[in-house]
């Protein structure tokens, strides 16, 4: 678990991107606020793609490199693909 297989930028991110892709079943250390974390991911995380390290609810904000990239549609468990299937983008859009 020392080599290096996501990225977290600020304190304030709730999910980090991942530099390889990850198998379901794997433990993968995340850095959090100083320390290291251990996360189960339950599902396969493609290459560049997110997951939860800390527990989103419903409507909340998905932050990403400190910045908020989109609101939460369904409620996500940490180890869980962040992505189009439960993230509405709050960027970019002209209807809201």
């Amino acid at each position: 678990m020392d080599k290096l297989r996501v990225i977290v930028m600020k304190s304030s991110d709730n999910v980090c991107t991942v530099v390889e892709n990850i198998e379901p079943g794997s433990v993968v250390a995340v850095p959090d606020k100083g320390e290291q974390i251990s996360i189960t991911v339950n599902e396969k995380i493609p290459f560049g793609h997110k997951f939860a390290f800390r527990p989103i609810h419903s409507g909340d904000p998905i932050i990403k490199y400190g910045e908020v990239i989109g609101v939460a549609t369904r409620e996500i468990a940490p180890g869980q693909h962040v992505h189009v299937h439960n993230l509405e983008s709050r960027r970019g859009r002209g209807d809201k």
